[in-house]
């Protein structure tokens, strides 16, 4: 990776932002799981925020791409960056907190780069990437547990979703990099949300039925949350902090998501993680520092 540029105040500020709207999406999926089931928060999700991101590419006159190739990309776009993530997060969360799922969900980083790794040649695994992709497995080794490890049961299968999740995430990026480049993002955030609304749609009436609507104002929160802000919202502003920040700054935004879930899961839903979960949030945070490369020019004396 290239050096990082320095954030301005206002980056610094729609970073933390981000950091905040993406990690308080973990207990509101615990809150609406209460009463929803998986395909049915995920449909109310995307579609919610797929209806809202096309009202902004229609308001702001974004040209809509013609191609039938380009419409595909959506599809698998929406797969690998909606569908099945989403799923697997929320499933996971029915069984783990969402403190220790956010952690989990940060491993994206790491996978990320062993794709990227292994789809595009300008991207090849160095010796650097090596040790931060180590580190971050050990972290993501030392939050499951050595319980997780030796006996296999409904909970480590949902700490192994999570980190399919991730997984699914690094595979989306890799295809938003050979598929949609040149594309206003908007167009494609509401593209893949699009699909992702109407795939999710179909299997929540298919799996939980008819929703009934009747749910308790805290419940309602959670999935107007997750549809407005968690999705639309945040879609718009990841792409402004890119913009302002460069990719390699948005690494941070992973970084600040799971201690954000942990201290708002603990507030909201008196959720408590074992040590060994900080531990390897910790290992895992040095693995995605090394991989960034600010630890190394930290401890470099400069010239």
């Amino acid at each position: 990776m290239t050096p990082q540029a320095s954030l301005s105040p206002r980056a610094w500020a729609e970073l933390f932002l981000l950091s905040l709207i993406w990690g308080a999406s973990f207990p509101a999926v615990s809150v609406a799981l209460g009463e929803v089931g998986v395909p049915t928060l995920v449909a109310f999700r995307v579609a919610g925020g797929g209806l809202i991101l096309w009202a902004f590419v229609l308001l702001r006159r974004l040209p809509v791409p013609k191609s039938p190739k380009i419409w595909g990309a959506f599809l698998v776009m929406g797969l690998l960056n909606n569908v099945i993530p989403f799923s697997l997060i929320a499933w996971g969360q029915l069984r783990i907190d969402g403190g220790l799922a956010a952690i989990l969900n940060a491993s994206t980083a790491v996978f990320a780069v062993l794709v990227a790794a292994a789809f595009f040649a300008d991207e090849r695994l160095t010796a650097k990437k090596m040790v931060g992709v180590t580190l971050g497995f050990v972290g993501v080794a030392t939050a499951l547990g050595l319980s997780a490890l030796k006996s296999f049961d409904l909970t480590s299968l949902a700490q192994l979703a999570v980190i399919g999740a991730s997984i699914s995430y690094a595979f989306s990026g890799a295809w938003a990099r050979a598929q949609l480049i040149g594309l206003p993002p908007q167009v494609a955030a509401a593209g893949m949300a699009g699909f992702s609304g109407v795939i999710m749609s179909a299997l929540a009436i298919y799996f939980d039925g008819v929703p009934s609507f009747d749910y308790t104002p805290a419940t309602w929160a959670a999935l107007i949350y997750m549809a407005l802000m968690a999705t639309a919202v945040a879609y718009l502003l990841y792409y402004r902090v890119l913009a302002m920040a460069g990719a390699g700054n948005l690494l941070l935004a992973t970084l600040l998501i799971a201690p954000i879930a942990i201290l708002l899961g603990a507030f909201i839903l008196d959720e408590t993680l074992e040590p060994r979960a900080f531990v390897g949030f910790a290992l895992l945070a040095a693995g995605m520092l090394v991989l960034d490369g600010r630890i190394l020019r930290f401890i470099r004396p400069k010239r």
